[in-house]
């Protein structure tokens, strides 16, 4: 586990200044401080900080195979053993035991075909001296980050986009990643907010010749293809590939944790887990506010599996210190509050471990969101004809917000292309162009998620919302606060339910095995009883949840009150006045605008550290830091 920053020049152009390089590369320290590395030669410069997990005494990079290829690479391949056994069979010779090596064999004996035989989390880039070629690829769920810029002189790859920064100081803020921004409440890839660097997508490779652009290509399409077996069937299929997959997660060199919460997800991968690390250390937080705090399920989880659990309480003074930390470390925001639980959890896991197991990945491939049961609540809507819809929908609008009904004949009378974009949708169209300074009516949300309906046509409205979190709300919110809070204290996290195997299996199961019995992911919970204790079976999970909205109207009331009055952005990309009295009327009560709240204050923190801050973001960091402290 690690992060990279790789340069590949055109014909005339000179690198980057060494000085400005290695200032790139310490940027991300935190993703690798056991070591750096770097190789260069006359079209390449690769630059490497490695967290040492497999193989620690021989695993450095950049690495170089049979002197003709060279490889950066960030993650983690589980099935390399397997690979290695093959390679080695083929006539292949190693230095390393590390799957790094397995990645630049398999790529000597296949070429970019080398891709698709990868099961785990990576982002690489390998430069091919025979071809005079960089080939470059991103794991299949895009659990691994990868950015990008690319101009006429050079392209320029990075983990993550403060490196890209610290080389070009000057960027922008993109108009249509801000309003997507406020919709999604991150941005959506391939965009960032800056609109010369682009996020190459999962499954994707990238591929450029001396001299020529790039070229992108998908390698791996995820898409659903339900089957017509057994309840039975599908539940056996499902623990056999869980175990599989874990066992191959735990392949390491150093201690392997595994973060534990009050749902099911988490505590799968814990059962599991401790078949083969019998004294696994887990870990929780939460919050000393009522129904905020999963602590206590947690423990109680912990003493049924057998395991030890680790946790510690948030206070909202530690919150508001450390959420500059919080933000630097997202690159692009992300306003979601979830990651700052994960980002103590994280921090506390550091102390014991250097790697742990989450469980990521499980609602999007197994149907968990209760969001997933809407379409069942709306079916009566199905046998109206669409005049009608379209007549009531117009009513409803009509009706004042908050009435009793409103809300679900909108819904019911929306087409689901319209309605269902992921699963956080923050601001309206109507209410983005009365809080942006600039808005632009080119740029509407649906634009986003088209094409992916496009691909989805034939599926049900459910495993629809399905594809479209699988494509948007994964890549975008849960692995990039999963990667980036871990990788802020130098952990490893791994994710076993987003494995290709395990989707393959998900992606047979019916809707109906699912979504039934009034319950979500059922085939996951029948496949799991007897793994873990009946009692968590259908616990209702909280998921790290934040007390934000609470805070907002007490603890946390004058800090957000000054960030929108004192913020030079709340005024020059805002409307001040309108972000201003979302906060009163959340204050007094009338309305829940937390999460509209939310979403505004995290980038006006992240636009002073990225945008307005002209000097050392680390040192903003801290001047900000001990600032909110004090004012909150």
């Amino acid at each position: 586990m690690c992060g990279f920053i790789g340069e590949m020049i055109t014909k005339g152009a000179s690198f980057i200044h060494e000085d400005k390089w290695l200032e790139a590369l310490e940027a991300i320290h935190h993703r690798g401080p056991d070591s750096t590395g770097t190789y260069k030669n006359n079209y390449i410069s690769f630059g490497f900080k490695r967290l040492s997990i497999i193989d620690l005494e021989h695993g450095t990079q950049p690495l170089s195979y049979q002197n003709k290829y060279h490889i950066i690479f960030n993650g983690e391949i589980y099935n390399y053993k397997e690979l290695r056994a093959n390679l080695i069979e083929a006539g292949y010779e190693f230095q390393t035991h590390t799957d790094t090596e397995v990645i630049v064999a398999l790529y000597a004996q296949k070429g970019q075909d080398c891709v698709k035989e990868l099961r785990g989390m990576f982002g690489f880039m390998i430069w091919d001296d025979e071809r005079e070629e960089l080939f470059c690829a991103r794991d299949a769920f895009g659990i691994k980050p990868f950015y990008y810029i690319e101009t006429s002189e050079r392209l320029i790859a990075a983990s993550e986009l403060k490196s890209i920064r610290m080389i070009d100081p000057q960027l922008e803020i993109s108009t249509e990643g801000i309003q997507h921004y406020l919709t999604y409440q991150y941005v959506p890839e391939p965009m960032s907010l800056a609109p010369s660097v682009q996020k190459l997508e999962p499954g994707h490779m990238l591929v450029k010749k001396k001299d020529q652009p790039a070229k992108i290509k998908a390698y791996y399409t995820k898409s659903f293809h339900q089957g017509n077996e057994s309840l039975s069937s599908y539940a056996k299929q499902t623990i056999d590939v869980l175990k599989d997959s874990v066992a191959k997660h735990m392949r390491s060199d150093v201690p392997v944790g595994a973060f534990l919460s009050s749902g099911i997800d988490s505590t799968t991968i814990v059962a599991l887990a401790k078949e083969h690390n019998p004294n696994l250390k887990t870990f929780t937080v939460g919050f000393d506010h009522e129904g905020f705090s999963e602590v206590n399920i947690a423990k109680d989880s912990a003493e049924k599996l057998g395991v030890e659990n680790i946790h510690k309480h948030i206070t909202p003074e530690e919150f508001i210190r450390e959420l500059p930390k919080i933000i630097w470390h997202m690159d692009d925001p992300v306003a979601d509050p979830a990651a700052v639980p994960l980002y103590f959890v994280a921090k506390e896991a550091s102390k014991h471990v250097k790697v742990v197991l989450s469980g990521e990945g499980a609602d999007e491939l197994f149907g968990g969101y209760n969001i997933y049961r809407e379409p069942q609540a709306l079916r009566y809507f199905n046998r109206w004809p669409n005049q009608m819809k379209r007549t009531i929908n117009k009513m409803a609008l009509g009706l004042p917000e908050g009435m009793r009904g409103r809300s679900y004949l909108l819904r019911g009378t929306t087409p689901i292309e319209e309605r269902y974009i992921g699963n956080a949708k923050i601001f309206t169209e109507l209410e983005k162009e009365q809080i942006l300074r600039t808005y632009h009516n080119d740029y509407s949300f649906t634009e986003l998620t088209k094409g992916l309906y496009q691909k989805a046509i034939s599926y049900t409205d459910s495993t629809k919302m399905q594809y479209i979190d699988l494509h948007t709300w994964l890549p975008g919110d849960i692995l990039v606060k999963a990667d980036r809070m871990t990788m802020a204290h130098s952990l490893e996290l791994r994710v076993p339910f987003l494995d290709k195997e395990v989707f393959e299996v998900a992606s047979r199961i019916p809707e109906s095995a699912k979504i039934a019995n009034g319950t979500t992911k059922y085939v996951l919970r029948e496949a799991i009883k007897g793994v873990v204790p009946d009692s968590i079976l259908n616990r209702k999970k909280l998921g790290f949840p934040v007390p934000i909205r609470h805070w907002l109207k007490n603890e946390l009331y004058d800090w957000a009150k000054d960030i929108l009055t004192i913020n030079q952005a709340a005024g020059t990309i805002f409307n001040q006045k309108e972000a201003l009295a979302l906060l009163e009327e959340h204050a007094a009560g009338k309305r829940d605008n937390s999460r509209k709240l939310w979403t505004i204050l995290c980038f006006l923190i992240w636009h002073s550290l990225y945008i307005q801050n002209s000097g050392s973001i680390k040192q903003a960091v801290e001047e900000m830091s001990q600032l909110q402290l004090k004012t909150s």
